[in-house]
């Protein structure tokens, strides 16, 4: 008698879980924040909304980052790779995943702005800064999750999780 009843509950379940998200499945990791995805039959970069991960290599904004907080353009970089290192641990090519948007769909570079939702139905964006991967990033109108992300890089910073070892 059981497992007629369980098996609905999970159907139920999942249908909750992805109410308003769409599957993609990843192409591959292009950095900390950033996902090549197949996406409604095309590929598609992804930023992952609401987090900034250090740069993978020597650009403008790496070098911006330099003057911001006073660390050197390798410790940037090699920071970089392990952010990217530690998102290709959580996907990878072949993985299908949810994608949920907010207010804005897509960026000025046309890259899809998205919330990510990992298989076991955790937010990829949330795991990478809770880890301590990357810090939160708010941009507006895109908001609506800054506080969890807000108290996820606490955590991490609290607890020295990922790039912010004690």
């Amino acid at each position: 008698m059981n497992k007629y009843i369980v098996l609905p509950i999970i159907f139920v379940c999942s249908i909750f879980i992805n109410a308003g998200k769409d599957k993609a499945t990843v192409l591959y990791v292009i950095d900390g924040d950033t996902l090549k995805i197949s996406y409604q039959g095309r590929k598609e970069s992804v930023r992952l909304i609401g987090i900034d991960a250090p740069e993978i290599s020597r650009n403008r904004k790496a070098y911006r980052d330099s003057r911001m907080n006073g660390k050197d353009i390798r410790s940037i970089t090699t920071q970089g790779r392990q952010a990217k290192n530690y998102v290709k641990s959580l996907v990878n090519k072949g993985s299908v995943v949810a994608i949920q948007f907010d207010v804005e769909k897509r960026d000025k570079y046309r890259r899809l702005l998205g919330y990510v939702y990992l298989p076991d139905g955790r937010m990829l964006n949330d795991v990478i800064i809770r880890n301590g991967y990357a810090g939160p990033l708010t941009i507006p109108p895109n908001i609506k999750y800054r506080n969890k992300f807000l108290q996820s890089y606490r955590y991490a910073r609290k607890h020295c999780r990922g790039l912010w070892k004690c």
